[in-house]
């Protein structure tokens, strides 16, 4: 059957929780997304489905609607080790596009082998519970969402988002990701390896040490910008600035600001003609090549085929 590129379906169970089918159908289900995707939800019993939190929805479709799907998103469920039905996890194994779950979904795919053999992450409280059952899994509680290719998984809750915004990052840009996380009002892009929590607070907040200099450092992106001159700018030591940066953000300040040039590149590639040598000192990789050495590390593409790629959709 062929493909529906902009269809998505969220394959939900008894018990499924409801801020994790929400994220999808907020991101991809919303009126102002309906002319990029097709939202739908299935269960392999069409009807009233109840949720984790004392309220049903109704699921209109049954399994069927996988045939012609692109993505397929199967969200948290509360009880994860449970059985799952088998006429579920065949129709996932028969499905040869994109597989994605969000937070204890992870254990669905699990169960229908679609994780043997890969990285892949969970809510942290139950990633020990989904490694004891799944061995076979390279479990990773400590990121955000881990992106394999074919099949993607995000830790709990507030994660789903992000890898939500990168599903459409890959499917039209990082200009469109950005609108939406723009409507939806959360930041545009954490990256996959970030922390799933933290231990103080938002680098947004009133109370944040390093706000200032995150601020500073993002209008100066092609700048020779080194670590040592963010510390000196938030008035700290080195060693102290580098241990409040990653507990206000769950993140190291070099892979901050790798991640910062490699988002501005991004923004660059789709938005101008600006020849690659060109986008890589504005971005402050300096070269051509180191800019290919971290696009590549970070996006497993190169900066020219990402241009091919997504310069004609954001254009259209």
């Amino acid at each position: 059957m062929r493909k529906d590129p902009a269809k998505i379906v969220a394959l939900v169970f008894p018990g499924v929780v409801a801020f994790d089918l929400a994220t999808p159908a907020q991101v991809f289900g919303h009126r102002t997304e309906r002319h990029r995707y097709d939202f739908r939800v299935a269960t392999p019993q069409p009807g009233e489905v109840p949720t984790s939190t004392g309220f049903s929805i109704v699921a209109a479709h049954g399994l069927e609607a996988l045939g012609d799907a692109q993505t397929v998103i199967v969200p948290g469920h509360w009880d994860a080790d449970r059985e799952w039905p088998p006429e579920a996890l065949d129709a996932l194994r028969a499905f040869d596009g994109r597989v994605v779950s969000i937070c204890t979904g992870a254990f669905v795919l699990a169960a229908a082998g679609l994780l043997d053999g890969r990285r892949a992450t969970t809510h942290w409280y139950d990633a020990p519970r989904l490694a004891e059952l799944h061995p076979e899994i390279d479990v990773d509680p400590k990121v955000l969402y881990v992106d394999e290719g074919r099949i993607l998984t995000s830790a709990g809750v507030a994660a789903g988002i992000d890898l939500c915004l990168h599903l459409v990052r890959l499917d039209h840009g990082a200009h469109v990701a950005n609108a939406v996380a723009r409507r939806i009002v959360v930041a545009p892009h954490r990256s996959g390896g970030q922390a799933q929590f933290v231990d103080g607070p938002s680098p947004r907040e009133e109370r944040s040490a390093v706000a200032p200099t995150l601020d500073w450092a993002l209008e100066r992106l092609g700048e020779p910008l080194t670590v040592a001159a963010m510390a000196r700018h938030a008035l700290m030591s080195e060693r102290s600035f580098a241990r409040r940066f990653v507990a206000e953000t769950g993140t190291t300040p070099l892979r901050w600001l790798i991640d910062q040039r490699v988002a501005h590149a991004r923004r660059l590639l789709e938005r101008t003609d600006d020849p690659i040598e060109e986008v890589a000192a504005r971005c402050g990789f300096g070269t051509a090549v180191s800019l290919r050495e971290h696009f590549g590390r970070a996006l497993n593409t190169t900066p020219t085929a990402y241009r091919r790629a997504f310069r004609g959709r954001v254009g259209a």
